[in-house]
């Protein structure tokens, strides 16, 4: 028995973890969870005591690796501007210098800019060095008790996505990646190879750790991306992955918020465990039940349609209803990954109190 096995084996089956580890491990859904990731809990000043009373549970996400890189200085300044804060990036090597900045919660500025700077990311990376460590896995499940359970990640910072998604997203934005992309830019080509490497050893030493569930922030939306990219640099790497963490008795979840019709099959074929904040159209382009369809033994974590929130009270129970009775019978759950629901005193607790009513086996 694993150490989050021999924890689950000592907690009320009817908590909030307790029917998370009953529907992981793959028995019949009786009363589905429904859960708000922490950043939201961190970040959005709301009354989440009342909302936990009434039985919401958390998910906590917490770095299972300690990274150094020794050819990289970082330098953040703030200032504000229009009333929100500005934040200044710059990231120093001996090879150049990169800069970014953002508006509140939002970049304004990638860093990358011009092939040269793929180059000095490159050098920002090398000989990154990590080291496993369990204690943010620790404190997060002493301070969530029975109310939630904890996933690992390769942290908030650089190498947590698969190498083009994590260059796309985080680096160079999507114009300027997808034009690099498309002419097969070398120094782009290199740093994809270099960040696949760091990535591997990084989940080598996350597997190491407590956490049996590692994420992936993919943000994956395939029209965005496109079936053939997704199979010639983003299929290689999770194949990659998935058997760095089985062989370890990990189980890989990606963060797929997106459309996700068009590689369906290819989802399928792959060793996830999960698919995480998955949503039905039209922010998703699949319902719950062509989800499950699909996927017959992955663990859907499922985002509900945000203008369902918009809608009166019984409009949002009936399609809360409907989502549960097409994801069932077995490894699901519901969850806050996306943002907190505008009019979150009446919506959050019609669910909660939907999830209860139900009848369910």
């Amino acid at each position: 028995m694993n150490h989050q096995e021999t924890q689950n084996s000592k907690v009320d089956p009817q908590s909030v973890r307790g029917r998370f580890a009953r529907a992981l491990a793959g028995e019949v859904v009786d009363r589905p969870v429904y859960a708000v990731y922490d950043w939201f809990v961190q970040n959005r000043p709301i009354d989440w005591p009342s909302l936990f009373d009434r039985g919401l549970g958390q998910i906590n996400h917490v770095d299972l690796v300690r990274v150094e890189r020794p050819h990289l200085e970082v330098i953040e300044t703030t200032d504000e501007l229009d009333g929100e804060i500005r934040r200044d990036v710059r990231w120093i090597t001996d090879r150049g210098e990169l800069r970014e900045w953002w508006l509140g919660e939002w970049r304004q500025e990638f860093m990358i800019k011009k092939a040269e700077d793929y180059r000095i990311l490159a050098r920002a990376l090398e000989d990154s060095r990590f080291t496993a460590t369990s204690e943010f896995y620790d404190k997060s499940e002493e301070e969530l008790g029975e109310r939630g359970i904890t996933l690992g990640h390769l942290g908030w910072t650089t190498v947590r996505r698969s190498p083009l998604l994590e260059v796309q997203i985080e680096f160079a934005g999507l114009q300027q990646c997808a034009m690099d992309v498309a002419t097969e830019t070398p120094e782009l080509m290199e740093l994809l190879e270099l960040i696949s490497e760091l990535e591997l050893e990084k989940m080598r030493e996350a597997a190491k750790g407590p956490a049996q569930y590692i994420k992936l922030w993919e943000n994956l939306s395939i029209d965005i991306l496109g079936p053939h990219r997704y199979r010639k640099y983003l299929v290689p790497f999770y194949q990659k992955a998935v058997e760095v963490l089985q062989s370890a008795g990990k189980r890989l979840v990606v963060h797929y918020d997106g459309k996700l019709r068009l590689v369906a099959d290819d989802i399928a074929a792959l060793g996830f465990d999960g698919i995480d904040s998955l949503t039905p159209p039209p922010e998703g382009d699949m319902s719950m039940a062509e989800a499950r369809a699909a996927w017959p033994e992955k663990f859907l974590w499922l985002h509900p349609a945000p203008h369902w929130f918009r809608e009166d009270s019984a409009v949002l129970a009936r399609e809360i209803r409907q989502m549960v009775r097409e994801a069932g019978p077995r490894r699901y759950c519901l969850m806050i990954s996306e943002d907190v629901p505008p009019d979150w005193q009446r919506s959050v607790p019609v669910v909660l109190e939907t999830l209860d009513e139900m009848q369910l086996y």
